[in-house]
Formats: C-alpha cells, sequence, structure tokens
C-alpha cells in the first residue's frame, strides 16, 4: 500500500476554510457526519472521481483512479470541512506512520482554530 498525501485535497481543503465552510465540531461528531457508502456512490455519479478524490488527503497510488480503495483519510461532508473529521484523521494518520498526512491535517486544524 503507497499511500500519499494528496495535495490537491489539501489546496481544497483550504479554500473552503478560507471560504468559511467549515463545521465546528467534535471527534466524536464525525462518526455521524461522515459521508455514508450510499453518499459517497451518489457524489461520485453526480460529480465524478476527480471531485471525489479532493474529498480524501491520502492516496493510493497503486490502486485505480475510479476505486473508493483508491482514497482514504476523508475530510469532509462533500459541502464543509468537519472539524471533528480532521481531528479524527490526525490522530489515525500519525498511528499509521503517513507522517505528511498527519503534519497536513495539524496545519488545517490550526487554520480552522484561528479563523
Amino acid at each position: 500500500m503507497a499511500i500519499k498525501l494528496n495535495t490537491t485535497a489539501v489546496g481544497h481543503a483550504r479554500d473552503l476554510i478560507s471560504s468559511g465552510k467549515v463545521i465546528r465540531d467534535t471527534r466524536d461528531d464525525w462518526s455521524e457526519a461522515a459521508p455514508s457508502p450510499d453518499d459517497e456512490n451518489s457524489f461520485i455519479e453526480k460529480h465524478g472521481w476527480g471531485e471525489y478524490a479532493k474529498w480524501h488527503l491520502g492516496v493510493d497510488t497503486e490502486k485505480s483512479e475510479e476505486t473508493k480503495g483508491r482514497y482514504s483519510f476523508p475530510y469532509g461532508d462533500f459541502s464543509n470541512v468537519r472539524r471533528g473529521g480532521i481531528i479524527s484523521l490526525e490522530s489515525r494518520a500519525a498511528q499509521n506512520d503517513h507522517d505528511d498526512i498527519a503534519k497536513a491535517t495539524k496545519k488545517l486544524l490550526n487554520l480552522i482554530d484561528d479563523a
């Protein structure tokens, strides 16, 4: 598995944060707010894989571009960045030695908290 930081997604998240498209929830809220598989399928059908990828900070370059398995570390609900999602994936990335993803999420969290 070759999960790398999706820099396009980081830029997308920064733009959303700058635009005020943030829900300042807690880590515990993320399990309820995270998109379901049906939500993901609907989003992909309407917007395509490129837009879906922008909502995931991790990308597995060894997997096909048009599979959900390629994308990991989701940070929002396809409308807003979710603070709870950022907190959740920061610790998950650190626990799994994805240091570049953990650092990026820390910077995004700081952007949210400083706004």
